[in-house]
């Protein structure tokens, strides 16, 4: 039966006024002008495909900027292991964002393991990568770390604002985050820095990659910088080998293409073109690059040949000395539900140690609600230094609260 002109109105103005009622509480998705097409890694033909001046292995924080300002004058192709951060509410909304953290599922935005030593951790399994499932804090390096692992520090600084003007901005300061403000202050992480994107010491507001609607903006938005005609994006793409020309006479090794599998366990194959320039840059993580180096035949050549793996080229650093900064949680209790609030407020001391803090994600089965705080330290650090800072400054807040 055909609707009255009146009926049509009415669903036409409740649908206006549900967009705007989604819009206002932070539930509409953010179209991205000229983000390339994201295809499923199934689409990519298996015979005579085409090749590409780079191939970058992982869509993550480093991948997907990377590929992006490749695509302005190169032809690139992104493979990612993960599937879509758009369209997944545990990824792009922060009200969501321990839930996030806590699905098993197999194709989750966040992989959890366990190390060999048993610390549970998650990795990143989507585009965008660890933007898609970290807090959303925003900082830059330290100058000492630019200089530590030989980087262009005058280029660096330049690319910052590339970054901050598409994902970052300035928080608007939650209750819990003022509390703590307060709190490093009088426990004497000074002095107060203000709002900086800079790594200081002392206490600071940072950046944060959540608007103010609470909807995050990761990596995989930067993709939108680049040229879509030059950009190709394939999802749940697992890159198993890197394969090297074999030829006979070869003196050096030299990376030719990689080999992937698709959603299905399809197989396939990716190539560089001819061109002496053309590049495989591995983005694919602190587990993943060391991993697929050692799957191609680069690494500790005993430990390649007890795996039955051809060595390529013998490094014994590959796969070695991998260490996280050691980290104290503290989980305060509060009478009244808080406002969610992910890192905003940070204090940095002198001898390296980083407080912050969320609030509003624990609750006990009691309905006692939570405040999460977090002291960590650099890997060089010895933990008993800093567990002492944990409790003096703990017990410093809890008395400002």
């Amino acid at each position: 039966m055909a609707l009255s002109r009146g009926a049509v109105l009415f669903f036409k103005l409740l649908a206006c006024l549900l967009w705007l009622f989604e819009l206002s509480h932070g539930k509409k998705q953010f179209p991205l002008k000229n983000l390339p097409p994201l295809r499923k890694a199934s689409s990519y033909p298996t015979g005579c495909p085409a090749t590409y001046d780079y191939i970058v292995i992982g869509g993550g924080t480093a991948g997907c900027p990377l590929a992006a300002t490749l695509s302005l004058k190169y032809k690139v192709l992104l493979l990612e292991r993960g599937g879509s951060p758009y369209g997944n509410r545990n990824v792009s909304y922060m009200e969501n964002f321990h839930i996030g953290l806590l699905n098993m599922a197999p194709d989750s935005a966040a992989q959890a393991f366990i190390s060999t030593d048993g610390v549970i951790n998650a990795r990143a399994r989507v585009l965008g990568g660890g933007t898609c499932i970290n807090a959303g804090f925003y900082s830059r390096a330290s100058s000492s770390f630019i200089q530590q692992v030989g980087w262009d520090e005058e280029l660096v600084n330049k690319s910052f604002p590339w970054v901050e003007e598409k994902i970052v901005q300035w928080p608007k300061i939650a209750p819990w985050q003022a509390a703590l403000r307060d709190g490093l202050l009088q426990a004497g992480v000074a002095p107060f820095n203000g709002y900086t994107y800079d790594h200081v010491s002392g206490t600071k507001v940072g950046g944060t990659i959540f608007d103010e609607t609470g909807y995050r903006h990761t990596a995989a938005d930067l993709l939108a910088a680049g040229d879509p005609n030059n950009l190709r994006v394939l999802l749940h793409a697992s890159v198993h080998r890197i394969v090297f020309d074999s030829r006979q006479g070869c003196l050096k090794p030299r990376a030719i293409g990689v080999q992937f599998t698709d959603e299905n366990g399809g197989h396939h194959q990716a190539f560089l073109n001819n061109k002496k320039d053309s590049e495989i840059i591995v983005s694919a993580g602190a587990i993943g690059t060391p991993q697929l180096l050692l799957l191609s035949g680069i690494g500790p050549k005993n430990h390649l040949k007890s795996h039955n793996i051809p060595v390529v080229l013998h490094n014994k650093y590959v796969g070695k000395g991998m260490a996280d900064n050691p980290m104290n949680s503290i989980f305060i209790p509060t009478r009244s539900p808080p406002r969610q609030s992910l890192i905003e407020t940070v204090g940095i001391t002198e001898e390296g140690v980083f407080i912050e803090a969320s609030s509003g994600f624990g609750q006990s089965s009691e309905s006692v609600h939570c405040h999460h705080g977090i002291m960590s330290a650099e890997v060089w650090h010895q933990s008993l230094a800093y567990q002492f800072q944990v409790a003096q400054f703990f017990h410093k807040l809890h008395i400002t609260l």
